[in-house]
């Protein structure tokens, strides 16, 4: 994308000479001789970058800077002053400018100070478009992600949650399953009704029968009372039985049968009770690999088995893993009071780079211990654990010296490209330009899928 500067200077030879140096530099330039005309274009909206005097008449540029900062704290200011005082610069620092220039500017210090903050212009950009698109989902689901298997799965959950049918949710430890299972009740006409979760793997065998079922007093030692389980508090609801590979078959006869007939007794009692529940299931297991060896029943499995909803390992949506890790940033960086609004391009790298074995789960701790390692800005690759941040090390792209700047750039957006199989999107969030500005790169550079 073209991004449009406002520069405002009473000196008319300043002003329209900084306007012409930016236009080579290839930006787009408004012009404003004063701070009040410099007020009504930055109203436009379509301001990405403001170079202010700081000394005008009538409305200074100080006065301009807090209009800004105030209004458009994305947009960052670098203010021009021909004093160069300790003062002025103090001030303008402390009323939200991004950086301080003296009279005569030099053009290259300028030329850098402006790619930079464009630079966090659109990373702050970027970073807020994240955070939409996570709360829009949010509205729908709490899963996170915009992969084509992330948007399957959000078809399922939709289709699927206005019924009563079974659902069974497979995966790898940490993909997220639990969340798939919350979707689903949240989407479901039982929404407002109870949602229990039994983490079976969690629970020892002697205690999960009684845990799911309940049991009267004095039916084992220790039941000093009469205990509701998990299927009668879950009455007209959702009960989210997850890795249900774990339970023996003794247990799995009785969930067979509250799933026929909707019917069971509490350990220890003799009255059969009711309870009309819906069913979702969950494991990181081979089911039918557990059917083959015997120890998992066939006709319950396909009792769970209604729908089923599979959810990929995060190393097979990579995709997804700007929006989780900008969601978790977001999250993280409030919960510790961090101004912390996104990754620099060499961590960006390493998170795509990293094979992600305990899947969303370890991506969800990693940046929460990256949030508490950085500084405030950005989060950078030392930031990042040890074991993440290895793979990129290892993947080093290499510039011969003397390279041009645009011959350098050629070969880090070639071997970016390449890295990333020649996904576009991915390649432009690592080095962290738009999409726009990448394809024109690729087009102006010859850096077509066979190259």
């Amino acid at each position: 994308m073209r991004f449009t500067i406002l520069v405002v200077d009473d000196e008319k030879n300043i002003r329209e000479g900084l306007g012409e140096y930016l236009r080579l530099d290839g930006y787009d330039v408004a012009l404003a001789s004063d701070g009040k005309e410099g007020v009504l274009l930055a109203d436009r909206g379509d301001i990405d970058l403001v170079i202010t005097d700081l000394r005008m008449p009538g409305l200074s540029g100080g006065e301009l800077l807090k209009h800004v900062a105030s209004r458009y704290p994305s947009v960052p200011v670098i203010v021009l002053t021909g004093h160069g005082t300790v003062e002025d610069a103090v001030d303008a620092m402390r009323n939200g400018a991004y950086d301080f220039i003296t009279k005569p500017v030099n053009l290259d210090h300028l030329s850098i100070l402006v790619k930079r903050a464009l630079e966090r212009r659109e990373l702050s950009r970027r970073n807020e478009e994240l955070l939409e698109e996570v709360e829009t989902q949010r509205r729908v689901s709490s899963i996170v992600g915009k992969s084509p298997a992330i948007q399957q799965i959000f078809e399922l959950v939709r289709r699927v949650a206005p019924t009563k049918a079974s659902v069974l949710i497979t995966g790898e430890s940490g993909v997220g399953k639990e969340l798939v299972a919350d979707a689903i009740h949240n989407l479901s006409p039982r929404a407002d009704k109870p949602f229990i979760k039994v983490h079976c793997a969690a629970l020892a065998e002697s205690l999960l029968e009684s845990e799911l079922f309940g049991h009267e007093k004095g039916s084992f030692t220790g039941a000093q009372a009469r205990k509701k389980g998990r299927f009668e508090l879950a009455n007209e609801g959702t009960l989210f039985l997850d890795e249900i590979g774990e339970i023996n078959q003794n247990v799995q006869i009785k969930i067979l049968r509250v799933l026929q007939d909707k019917r069971f007794e509490r350990v220890g009692g003799e009255d059969t009770l009711e309870s009309d529940v819906r069913v979702v299931a969950a494991t990181n297991k081979d089911l039918k690999e557990e059917i083959a060896a015997g120890t998992f029943r066939e006709d319950l499995y396909y009792r769970l088995n209604v729908v089923n909803i599979h959810v990929p390992p995060l190393r097979e949506r990579r995709d997804d893993i700007p929006l989780l890790a900008g969601s978790f940033l977001h999250e993280f960086a409030s919960d510790n009071g961090k101004a912390i609004i996104g990754f620099d391009p060499k961590a960006r790298a390493a998170l795509y780079a990293y094979s992600w074995p305990g899947n969303v789960r370890e991506l969800r701790n990693c940046i929460e211990s990256a949030v508490v390692m950085a500084s405030e800005g950005l989060v950078t690759i030392d930031d990042l654990p040890p074991g993440v941040r290895a793979g990129a090390e290892d993947s080093v792209i290499r510039v011969p010296p003397g390279s041009s700047l645009a011959d350098a750039e050629r070969i880090i957006i070639r071997d970016t490209l390449a890295a990333q199989a020649g996904n576009k999107s991915r390649t432009a969030d690592i080095l962290g330009i738009a999409r726009k500005t990448l394809y024109q790169k690729i087009q102006d550079y010859g850096l077509e899928p066979s190259s």
